[in-house]
């Protein structure tokens, strides 16, 4: 991700979304995506839990996807 300005959750507002956040959405969304969600957001609409997002979060780092801090 070359663009370092801040993420907001399009859905809530929060500012300020992590390097984490950022990067589930675009495993998960897309890569090209302009939208983000903070996880409590992006779970809803996913219709998964947050506890689902954060395991997932920590598979792909293990995987050593560089999306993730």
């Amino acid at each position: 991700m070359k663009n370092t300005e801040k993420k907001r959750c399009i859905s809530c507002g929060k500012s300020d979304l992590s390097k984490d956040e950022i990067g589930i959405n675009m495993k998960l969304i897309g890569a090209e995506t302009q939208n983000f969600y903070c996880i409590d957001c992006l779970s809803d609409v996913l219709g998964v839990s947050v506890v689902d997002i954060y395991e997932k979060i920590e598979e792909f780092k293990e995987e050593g996807c560089t999306l993730f801090s």
